[in-house]
């Protein structure tokens, strides 16, 4: 029983679910800040839903690469879709559809639950977001424009306006600029990640700008989204929708200094680029903690 659970679980892929608490406290941190009361069991929801809905990508993610073929192909690195479970016991490759299903059925319940407490208004982006999930891997990768952004919609603007939306009943501007934190983060976070399966991800048929572009021009437009990031945090401090102390998200622009130029530097050293794609997530994680503790600051300072 213990192996069978640990298997079900492996597919969500843990260790990467560290944004939705991000985006979740955005979305949180806004509605105080903008002077909303805050209902505990709705955010509590409003987590096991968002993280539930990344865990279902991660498992269909999983799914789908393996039976395509892409896994065998592949030649892992830690920043890899596939997981040491289905190479160790590939007969268990349907432990991965169960998961990715079991967990957008969590999430679409979820939603479910908050149609009845809000109305409608929460309905574009649930039904987006569903698919964004089911649709990521056997049609969106194949779309450059659109697989460059999905990830950024869906673990970053949907997750923080959608935490706004089931705490207040309402969107606001300060949710939207917050949301742009983890949006371009992640959407580069998917752009920088793509470096080293760039041949076997056009086996499969695959297209992005990686494999489009080349790795060096790549590199540029992770430049320009890792970038956007900071000049978001400010244009919604100057414009007075975020509040000050989100600029305590600018605090990661050290290393992004160091992982674009590092970025373009090591393209096509995949060795080279290893602790490039480490200290990026480090960025990826950091960044919207930092901004949401920020926010949640200045409420508690205010």
């Amino acid at each position: 029983m213990a192996s069978v659970l640990r298997d079900l679980i492996a597919p969500l892929r843990p260790p990467f679910l560290m944004v939705p608490p991000s985006s979740v406290a955005l979305g949180a941190g806004a509605a105080l800040w903008l002077g909303h009361d805050i209902n505990l069991f709705y955010l509590l929801l409003a987590l096991v839903g968002a993280t539930a809905a990344h865990g279902s990508v991660n498992a269909l993610n999983c799914y789908m690469d393996f039976r395509s073929g892409l896994d065998a192909r592949t030649n892992p690195t830690p920043f890899s879709g596939m997981i040491p479970m289905l190479r160790q016991r590939p007969e268990r490759v349907s432990f991965a559809l169960i998961s990715g299903v079991g967990a957008l059925t969590i999430s679409a319940l979820v939603g479910i639950y908050f149609l009845t407490v809000w109305g409608w208004g929460l309905l574009p982006l649930g039904l987006l977001g569903i698919f964004l999930i089911v649709a990521y891997t056997p049609w969106i990768t194949r779309l450059p424009a659109i697989s460059l952004i999905a990830p950024g919609l869906g673990i970053g603007m949907f997750m923080v306006n959608g935490t706004y939306f089931v705490l207040t009943g309402s969107y606001s501007w300060t949710a939207f600029f917050a949301s742009l934190v983890p949006f371009w983060l992640i959407s580069e976070l998917l752009v920088i990640n793509q470096f080293p399966d760039v041949e076997p991800d056009e086996s499969v048929g695959r297209r992005n700008y990686v494999i489009l572009l080349g790795r060096k021009r790549a590199s540029r437009i992770y430049a320009v989204m890792l970038w956007a990031t900071y000049v978001s945090i400010l244009v919604g401090w100057v414009l007075g929708h975020l509040p000050v102390g989100a600029l305590l998200g600018l605090l990661t622009t050290p290393w992004a200094v160091q992982t674009t130029r590092d970025a373009y530097r090591h393209a096509d050293d995949i060795e080279g680029l290893l602790p490039v794609l480490a200290k990026n997530v480090q960025v990826c994680v950091l960044t919207p903690a930092l901004t949401a503790l920020g926010i949640l600051l200045s409420v508690w300072l205010s």
